[in-house]
C-alpha cells in the first residue's frame, strides 16, 4: 500500500510542480492538492492493495510448504477461506467508509482547491509596478499597489482591445473574482472612470462608475457530472438520475472488489508452485485488470443510458464470482470426471 502510494504521489507531485511552474498553481497549494487528491484516490488504491497482499502471502506460504503443512495437519480448506473472507469483510468495512464518505469529501476540497488556485494564480502573476496580459494581448492590466493578502489592487489601469477602438479603465481599486457556476473570472473595478475611443480622436466616451467588471476568460459551466466523484453518497442514494446510478453502482464497486479479490487470490494460488512464487501475482494482476477494465467500460454505458441499472456493473461482480468458483471447483471437477464409470 505504501509502495503504491509512493508511486501515486510522485506522479501528481511532479504534475503539481509543472503546474506551478507555469503559473497555473501556487505553490502554496501543492501539498494541499496532493493530500486531498490521495485521499480521493485511495478506493482505486485499497481493492488493489490487498489483492497483492494476500497473493504475495498465500505465494510465501506455498513456497515455504506452509500450507501443505496444513492441510496435512486436518484442517480443511474451506477454514482458509474462511479465515480470509473474514479479513475481507472487515477490510471492505473500511473500504466502505473510505469510499462513501471520505473520498467524496476529499474531491470536493480538491473542487475548491483548483478554484482557488485559479483565482491565486491571477493574482500570483500580477506584479505592482508591471504590465500583466490577458486574452493573449487584447487585455492588458497595470496595478500600482498589490495585497497579496486581501487579493486587492490599488491605482488600477486596463487597456482593452477590441477592433480598432481601445477602451481604458482606471479605478482606485480592484479585486479579482471568479464566478463558481461557470468558472468564468473577472476583474472587478471599484470607483473609477471608463474611456472609450479611437487613439488620435477627440470624441472620447467618459464613464464614471461606482462598481464595474471586466470578463478577463470565460469559463465552462460547471454541474455535478463535472464533479460527479465529489457528489456526497446519500444525494446518489435519493436521485433517480442515471449519471448518479453509475457512479452510486461504481463507489460500491469498490466494496464488493475488497471482498472478492482476496478469494481470487486465494483461488488462483492453489495452483501456484514451489518453483513459480509469482506466477499466481501475474496472474492476478491480469485478472484484476480485466475486471478492472469492465467496470469501467460498464460505468461508461451505464451513465449513457445504454445499459439498464439493474444491470449496470453487476454483472461484472458475477462474472468474477463465477471465476473464481470455477478456480475452487476445477480440481474437483476433474476428479469427478475421472472417477466417473465410461
Amino acid at each position: 500500500m505504501t509502495f503504491l502510494l509512493a508511486i501515486l504521489a510522485s506522479n501528481r507531485f511532479v504534475d503539481y510542480l509543472a503546474d506551478a511552474a507555469a503559473g497555473d498553481l501556487p505553490a502554496n497549494l501543492i501539498l494541499q492538492m496532493l493530500l486531498m487528491k490521495l485521499l480521493s484516490m485511495l478506493p482505486r488504491l485499497l481493492p488493489v492493495a490487498l489483492l497483492l497482499g494476500v497473493v504475495l502471502a498465500l505465494a510465501r506460504m506455498t513456497q515455504d510448504r506452509e500450507l501443505t503443512v496444513v492441510a496435512s495437519s486436518g484442517i480443511p480448506e474451506t477454514s482458509t477461506i474462511k479465515t480470509i473472507l473474514k479479513l475481507s469483510m472487515l477490510y471492505a468495512v473500511f473500504v466502505f467508509l473510505i469510499t462513501f464518505f471520505l473520498a467524496p469529501w476529499a474531491e470536493a476540497e480538491v473542487r475548491a482547491l483548483t478554484r482557488r488556485a485559479e483565482v491565486e494564480s491571477d493574482i500570483s502573476g500580477i506584479s505592482a509596478g508591471q504590465f500583466r496580459e490577458f486574452s493573449k494581448g487584447d487585455m492588458v492590466v497595470y496595478v500600482e499597489q498589490l495585497n497579496r493578502l486581501t487579493e486587492t489592487m490599488s491605482d488600477v489601469f486596463l487597456q482593452i482591445r477590441q477592433g480598432e477602438q481601445l477602451a481604458l479603465i482606471w479605478a482606485a481599486h480592484a479585486k479579482l473574482h471568479m464566478q463558481p457556476e461557470s468558472g468564468s473570472r473577472y476583474v472587478i473595478f471599484e470607483n473609477g472612470n471608463r474611456y472609450i475611443g479611437e487613439p488620435g480622436q477627440v470624441n472620447y466616451q467618459i464613464t464614471h462608475y461606482r462598481n464595474y467588471a471586466v470578463l478577463l476568460e470565460q469559463g465552462q459551466r460547471e454541474t455535478d457530472l463535472t464533479w460527479m466523484e465529489a457528489i456526497p453518497s446519500l444525494r446518489l442514494f435519493q436521485s433517480d438520475q442515471t449519471q448518479y446510478h453509475a457512479e452510486l453502482q461504481w463507489r460500491i464497486s469498490f466494496v464488493i472488489a475488497a471482498i472478492l479479490l482476496p478469494l481470487l487470490a486465494f483461488a488462483v494460488n492453489r495452483y501456484a508452485s514451489r518453483d513459480s512464487r509469482y506466477v499466481s501475482v501475474f496472474v492476478c494482476i491480469l485478472i484484476y485488470l480485466i475486471y478492472s477494465n469492465l467496470l469501467g467500460v460498464s460505468r461508461t454505458l451505464l451513465k449513457r443510458g445504454d445499459v439498464s441499472a439493474y444491470v449496470g456493473l453487476w454483472w461484472v461482480h458475477l462474472l468474477l464470482l463465477a471465476t473464481i468458483v470455477v478456480l475452487v471447483k476445477l480440481p474437483a471437477l476433474r476428479a469427478w470426471f475421472r472417477r466417473k464409470p465410461a
